[in-house]
């Protein structure tokens, strides 16, 4: 957090960025005007970053979180994304709405401008997500919806309101989709093929069977690329699923879905797959093998690519001998390549944890000297007491 007066700001884990989302969140560029009936005629909520052009948690957010895959996914999926610098004149109806006494302030809102939920300070990839999703759980599901559907009411729109508030309060929608497209087999219909789209939540699906059917038809209405999102989307839940019931028939059907069905990005993420399937069963060997493949294809030497592949590593197996043997390989060049104070702390980290104290105080002192680390008190702390450690 970084207050008004500019008070000095005092291992998230994510796994592989995937092609699909790259961009991170997609900003709303317009007035809060716009913003708000943006979000009444998508009946979605809106989350709004108010910052300052001098925050340093800010920049770090907008530069590290923001720009994050997943959470790039999520927003976009779920929110219209808006941000303003509060400090700028052509913001000031924002500003005078909502004061803030500290940046960055992050908050949920309706569409009728209402804050559901406001966190103040910045968050890592995984808090921010996180924030979102408890607004999304109290927020997104209409009441009155609800019980209009469970007494009877079957009217189109209201099915899809239905099928969409359960969708961002995480909740099962499936079942809702095939019971309205059992009975509604008009696919020209335009709410059918919105129902179709926003009810695709699972690539081994009917649902899933029919959006491919009549992709070209819903990408005219909807948009190419809200088409690819969710195909990109039920593709990731069947693998979720692979996961949760161990079955590796899943796993591949959603791999060969994408291979299919968005060429492009099946290679990614099918290393992605992998890597999940693998870390969740513990199969520390298979895990191995599938980020060396993903490493010599797609990572190679990339510093940031390479630090984020080994942090995965050495979270998910720490005690793993031949783990601790490749990442110590790959930090090493990550800090090389890279030059950062980070990356050559993350490589001290792997030394202690092989035993080498020696190499260990070597890469912790160069992590001291590197660029930047004398600014960031924050990395500055961490790698002196690191250095204390080996002491002990």
């Amino acid at each position: 957090m970084m207050t008004l007066i500019r008070l000095i700001p005092t291992i998230a884990f994510s796994l592989l960025t995937l092609a699909l989302s790259a961009q991170g969140i997609r900003f709303f560029e317009g007035k809060w005007s716009e913003a708000l009936a943006k979000a009444k005629a998508e009946e979605r909520l809106i989350f709004a970053d108010a910052y300052a052009s001098w925050c340093g948690p800010c920049k770090r957010m907008a530069a590290t979180v923001f720009t994050d895959a997943q959470v790039g996914e999520f927003f976009n999926a779920n929110f219209i994304n808006v941000k303003y610098d509060m400090e700028k004149p052509e913001n000031a109806e924002f500003a005078r709405q909502y004061p803030v006494s500290a940046y960055p302030t992050l908050m949920i809102l309706d569409a009728s401008g209402k804050v559901v939920q406001k966190h103040v300070g910045g968050l890592t990839a995984e808090g921010l997500i996180a924030f979102a999703q408890k607004a999304l759980g109290t927020a997104s599901l209409s009441q009155d919806v609800e019980k209009e559907y469970e007494a009877g009411n079957r009217d189109p729109q209201l099915v899809l309101r239905y099928i969409r508030g359960l969708n961002r309060a995480n909740k099962p929608s499936l079942k809702v989709t095939n019971d309205y497209l059992n009975t509604n087999k008009n696919y020209n219909d335009p709410i059918t093929r919105q129902i179709i789209l926003e009810g695709t939540v699972e690539a081994d699906s009917r649902v899933f069977d029919l959006l491919i059917a009549h992709r070209a038809a819903i990408a005219v209405q909807e948009g190419t690329q809200k088409v690819d999102e969710r195909i990109h989307f039920a593709c990731k839940n069947t693998v979720k699923k692979a996961i949760e019931f161990r079955d590796a028939r899943l796993l591949e059907e959603a791999k060969a879905k994408m291979k299919t069905n968005l060429p492009t990005q099946a290679e990614e993420f099918a290393f992605d797959a992998d890597m999940r399937y693998f870390a969740a069963t513990k199969d520390a060997k298979n895990y191995l093998k599938s980020a060396q493949a993903y490493q010599k294809k797609l990572v190679r030497n990339d510093a940031a690519r390479l630090h984020q592949l080994v942090n995965n590593m050495i979270t998910l197996f720490p005690k793993d001998a031949d783990v601790l043997n490749q990442a110590e390989k790959w930090a090493k060049i990550a800090a090389e390549n890279g030059g950062l104070g980070e990356y050559y702390l993350t490589l001290a980290d792997i030394h202690r944890r092989k035993g080498d104290k020696t190499n260990a105080r070597a890469a912790a002192e160069k992590a001291l000297k590197a660029p930047g680390t004398q600014d960031n008190l924050v990395l500055k702390g961490r790698v002196e007491m690191f250095l204390k450690s080996l002491e002990e």
